[in-house]
């Protein structure tokens, strides 16, 4: 592979370059967003069974995180499956040989590489796509990537093309040689502009080093309003049943706007919770008493994906009484995603050729932040996926008073935007 056939960024590159949103944080500049000649494509080809196959493959990838977390995290935790398999994607559109099918059995990746970026084009362009009749102070969801380079690093344009037109990802130009601390906090201030300041900062300090060559980002915000609010003036303590003992939390009262299905001996219970707009819910799981470790332990793909998917065709109309939450998670997930099958990303064998052309690269790091809240009004999460790539050196009602999973599912296309578990609410 000659040069002639790479592209080498430089400061000087002949793209268009504008100001950006971005921000290298409160001591820095504006980043500098360089213009591809290539274009987001806004109506890609992908059919219903591609459409469908992402979904599935994107849960079954959400059930093994969950799982992953539950080992890690003590309390309670909070993860966008959608964050971290739109940033990995874009990763793998850079890996070869083993490596990417290492990230393909890990990320159940089922689709070829020319059928799976256009899914993950149609499903950020469905996600994004406001509800009809939603203000954006009731609902906001928004999904953004970006790319971050060293300074005359040469990049393959087919890599480049790749995340312009199926992930419409800005490319930034840093010196991490020269100046990691600054890159970091350009990198930083452009998640936080993205995340509405949710994500302050997603890399701790010493995660960018003069090793790193690039950087790739995903910020997913939302925040919804409930189609019908709890009233706040009904807002009670009552207790919840925490593994660690009975607490004390203010808990929230609807009446008659919540979808419940499952118990009867299903062993479980579940609520939806509609956002403005009615692209979106709330979807509450509370296993009966006694039984959370056992039902989180056991949860598949296959047997979560018709609960979630079961109030599609419940009718609104029970009482709901559920706790006011809100938590932050920050995870590396290099050991984690070492665990599910893709260690070689992260060793000196990796294979990214399809970045550079040559075989110089491997992942640094993985690391995801993720935050929510939830109050009478409505709910805010924000999440946010790094990937620092570098040169290789050396019933009629439901009480929620105990352990419970939440899901926020996007329902026309069953992605889940954000998921955990709430063990403790007053923590």
């Amino acid at each position: 592979m000659t040069n002639a056939r790479r592209l080498r960024i430089l400061s000087t590159l002949p793209l268009l370059a504008a100001a950006c949103g971005g921000s290298s944080g409160p001591s820095g500049p504006p980043a500098t967003e360089l213009k591809s000649d290539k274009v987001r494509v806004t109506a890609p080809t992908v059919t219903t069974d591609d459409a469908a196959t992402l979904a599935a493959d994107d849960l079954a990838f959400a059930v093994d995180m969950h799982l992953a977390l539950r080992g890690q995290e003590a309390g309670n935790f909070v993860f966008s499956q959608t964050s971290i398999s739109t940033a990995l994607a874009m990763l793998y559109a850079g890996a070869a040989t083993t490596t990417a099918a290492e990230m393909a059995a890990t990320l159940h990746f089922s689709l070829p590489p020319d059928r799976l970026h256009p899914a993950f084009d149609a499903l950020d362009l469905a996600l994004t796509t406001p509800p009809a009749g939603a203000g954006a102070d009731a609902f906001r969801l928004a999904v953004a990537n970006s790319i971050w380079l060293q300074d005359g690093f040469v990049v393959l344009p087919s890599y480049l093309d790749t995340l312009a037109e199926n992930y419409g990802a800005g490319m930034f130009v840093e010196d991490f040689m020269a100046d990691p601390e600054g890159a970091r906090k350009a990198i930083n201030g452009w998640v936080s502009d993205q995340t509405e300041a949710q994500i302050p900062e997603l890399f701790p300090m010493g995660s960018i080093v003069p090793l790193t060559r690039l950087v790739l980002a995903n910020a997913v915000f939302f925040h919804g309003d409930w189609k019908v609010p709890f009233n706040k003036s009904q807002t009670m303590n009552a207790t919840f049943h925490a593994p660690t003992g009975d607490v004390s939390v203010p808990t929230m009262i609807g009446e008659h706007d919540a979808k419940l299905w499952g118990g009867g001996g299903a062993g479980w219970s579940a609520a939806a919770l509609d956002y403005v707009g009615d692209t979106t819910s709330m979807i509450i799981v509370v296993p009966d008493a006694g039984t959370f470790d056992a039902f989180e332990a056991g949860l598949t793909a296959s047997g979560l994906g018709p609960i979630l998917a079961g109030g599609q065709n419940v009718a609104a109309g029970g009482d709901l009484l559920m706790p006011k939450f809100k938590f932050d998670t920050s995870v590396d997930l290099n050991a984690t995603l070492s665990a599910l099958g893709m260690p070689e990303a992260f060793s000196p064998a990796a294979d990214f050729s399809g970045i550079d052309g040559a075989h110089d690269l491997s992942v640094q790091s993985v690391i995801h932040k993720a935050i929510i809240a939830v109050d009478e009004k409505g709910t805010t999460a924000a999440a946010a996926t790094g990937v620092a790539i570098g040169t290789n050196a050396v019933v009629a009602s439901l009480v929620v008073n105990r352990p419970f999973l939440f899901f926020i599912r996007h329902n026309p296309t069953g992605a889940i935007l954000f998921q955990g578990r709430v063990l403790d609410p007053s923590q």
